[in-house]
């Protein structure tokens, strides 16, 4: 292992009540589990709201532990574990890796940050370190929308015939289409051989989510899902929505979905959303919390790594600016994630 700093530089919240961020030195990290991983940090990106994740979900919380943003991140292995119990994903010194953790652990906006074997993925050799700060959250995210807690098999994503029959047999809705996480779930929903992929998104963004895969896209300033459902409810109805808007939309939502269909979303849960009077039994509706896992970012690092899949970035910026990240994404003027450069590339 080459000679590490005793210092570095890192960006903590003071306190969980207040959005302010500081830029200052401090220690770098120590290993304590047996999975640990010290990762140099190239790329972080902030999450919408997550500045306020603590304040509105305490019991997440350690709340003894360094507090400092951004979840996901990409970097190069410093120190790894000397034993690894998991036989077919091994990391050692120098690997270069994408990975995102658990929210109520401390973050990577400093230069050398924790990461555990358990959540990393080796980083696509044709993706750039700001492209791949920019990926683990959305593509997992989306991931576990579509297929663990939604209705596809994601056996069909390469090729199993039993899997891509099963899918083709169902449709599904994506809100907030054009958005990182939404236009992941496009994608990896129309690459899994989905019968039907409808994407709700903004008219000037129609060419863009059908490129992406979407088979049909509703201009949300045109017209609410309840409307577009009611023109001809036996073909239009849906199997599974991910819902990445919340409010208004979610609602809407229930009159898309089929009697015993799947409503998920990440923004709020809908069951609180449900319409006055609507009777409709779903198998699941919830909002869900995105779960950490390497394993998934592998088959998304394959996936990019055939072109099949792609990062929507908005910008990127340095270290030092962190504020205008934060800003910009907590104000929704980002067209894609906003990614701090925590090492100078």
């Amino acid at each position: 292992m080459s000679s590490l700093p005793s210092t570095m530089k890192v960006v903590h919240q003071p306190d969980p009540q207040s959005i302010n961020l500081v830029l200052e030195d401090g220690p770098l990290p120590k290993l304590v589990h047996p999975e640990d991983c010290l990762v140099r940090i190239y790329t972080a990106s902030p999450c919408l709201g997550e500045l306020h994740w603590e304040a509105w979900f305490p019991a997440l919380f350690n709340p003894g532990r360094e507090r400092v943003p951004c979840t996901e991140a990409a970097g190069v292995i410093v120190q790894a574990p000397a034993q690894q119990d998991h036989a077919t994903r091994v990391f050692k010194e120098g690997d270069e890796v994408f990975f995102r953790l658990g929210a109520g652990l401390t973050g990577n906006l400093r230069e050398y940050s924790i990461a555990r074997v358990s959540q990393l993925a080796l980083k696509p050799k044709s993706l750039g370190w700001v492209e791949a700060g920019a990926t683990p959250l959305s593509a997992l995210t989306a991931w576990q929308g579509v297929f663990d807690q939604g209705a596809l098999d994601p056996d069909g994503l390469f090729g199993d015939a039993a899997a891509r029959q099963k899918n083709a047999n169902l449709r599904v809705l994506v809100t907030g289409a054009s958005g990182v996480v939404g236009s992941w779930a496009i994608q990896l929903a129309a690459l899994a051989g989905a019968g039907g992929v409808v994407a709700y998104a903004g008219g000037s963004s129609a060419e863009y989510v059908k490129s992406l895969g979407a088979t049909d896209v509703i201009d949300y300033k045109q017209t609410t899902l309840e409307q577009w459902v009611a023109q001809d409810p036996e073909k239009r109805s849906v199997d599974a929505i991910l819902d990445c808007v919340g409010g208004a939309t979610l609602s809407s939502c229930w009159h898309v979905v089929k009697e015993g269909g799947i409503l998920l979303s990440v923004a709020t849960d809908p069951t609180k959303d449900k319409p006055e009077g609507m009777t409709k039994n779903l198998a699941t509706a919830k909002w869900f919390l995105v779960e950490p896992k390497g394993s998934q970012l592998d088959l998304v690092a394959k996936l990019i790594e055939e072109g099949k899949c792609v990062t929507k970035v908005d910008s990127a910026v340095e270290l030092e600016d962190f504020n205008t990240a934060f800003d910009k994404v907590e104000q929704k003027t980002a067209k894609g994630k906003v990614v701090i450069k925590v090492a100078k590339l």
